[in-house]
């Protein structure tokens, strides 16, 4: 088995995409973002303390999503022209997905995984010192589109 982050020594390396094409590509990911009854009438009510939890975990996606190869060492830096976050409060929490999308030589699916994480974050960093008992779950991708292996979608979703 070969590994395409590995050099023939066994070093980590960045895969050299410079001889691909760039194609459309997309990726959705989700997550969830457990809490407590409790808050989640404060969040529908609008009434959490440190101000508008939904709109400060979306632009925190957004920029997540622009900043992944920063985070990840061996993401290549690709144009992110399209990210798009959005946050749905349920009775047991919020359902977070993300979509982004590029025209680039490489996929976008880390992008969209940062984008939901760090989202889900945020949403916990507005509402911790209102639920200490918040958890963060099930954060995978759920869709992707173009690039060598076409496109996918997690069976189920």
């Amino acid at each position: 088995m070969t590994f395409t982050h590995l050099d023939p020594a066994g070093h980590a390396r960045m895969v050299d995409v410079t001889e691909k094409q760039p194609t459309v590509r997309a990726a959705t990911a989700a997550g969830f973002v457990r809490c407590t009854s409790e808050t989640v009438a404060l969040l529908r009510d609008g009434a959490v303390p440190k101000g508008d939890v939904l709109a400060v975990a979306r632009i925190a996606g957004i920029q997540a999503a622009k900043r992944t190869p920063e985070l990840l060492p061996l993401a290549h830096v690709i144009g992110v022209h399209g990210a798009v976050v959005d946050l749905d409060i349920e009775d047991e929490g919020i359902r977070i997905s993300a979509t982004v999308r590029t025209a680039d030589r490489t996929g976008v699916e880390m992008e969209a995984l940062t984008a939901v994480s760090v989202a889900a974050l945020a949403v916990v960093d507005m509402i911790k010192g209102v639920d200490r008992a918040v958890t963060i779950e099930n954060v995978r991708i759920v869709d992707k589109e173009g690039g060598r292996s076409g496109s996918w979608r997690r069976p189920g979703e």
